[in-house]
């Protein structure tokens, strides 16, 4: 995030961008990551329930931060462009309800946004707030192929010393 806490609204969608899934990819991370016969070939992908080569959904998740990240590196630059201050984003404590809602298969588009859900401002750590969202993946014909409920902690806005 670039945004200080009290600037980011609740309701607020942040399109993160688009990736289309290949063949290649998807064997290649399946083979390092998550070797299932659905995720590695073609034949043995038409002999399970998938009918077909299809990511993993640690893929999709993987592709989701992957464009997350990416996002926030240019909402930086272009807020350092304008000599804008730029709050520090924190860790995360977690995420909830991941779902991997329906296959991505060869040739599909995901398009990913965060929805943001709740503010929480911190007792404990009065210099961050916590933001809670709602992220999803979409394909191309608009289905929904993932989701999960996400939090990470952003850095509050300076306070003038008394």
């Amino acid at each position: 995030m670039t945004t200080y806490f009290e600037d980011i609204v609740v309701g607020e969608e942040h399109v993160l961008g688009s990736h289309t899934f290949t063949a290649d990819e998807i064997i290649a991370f399946a083979t390092k990551y998550d070797p299932q016969p659905f995720h590695l070939s073609e034949e043995a992908a038409a002999k399970s329930q998938f009918g077909r080569l299809c990511a993993s959904g640690w893929h999709t998740a993987a592709m989701f931060m992957r464009l997350s990240v990416d996002t926030t590196k240019a909402r930086k630059a272009a807020a350092l462009e304008r000599g804008e201050a730029i709050a520090e984003g924190g860790p995360s404590p977690g995420f909830e309800d991941l779902k991997w809602l329906r296959p991505v298969y060869v040739g599909d588009t995901i398009t990913y946004k965060r929805v943001i859900s709740e503010k929480i401002e911190s007792k404990s750590r009065p210099q961050w707030g916590v933001v809670r969202s709602e992220n999803h993946g979409f394909n191309q014909n608009g289905e929904p192929v993932f989701f999960f409920k996400s939090a990470v902690f952003v850095e509050r806005r300076p306070r003038p010393s008394d």
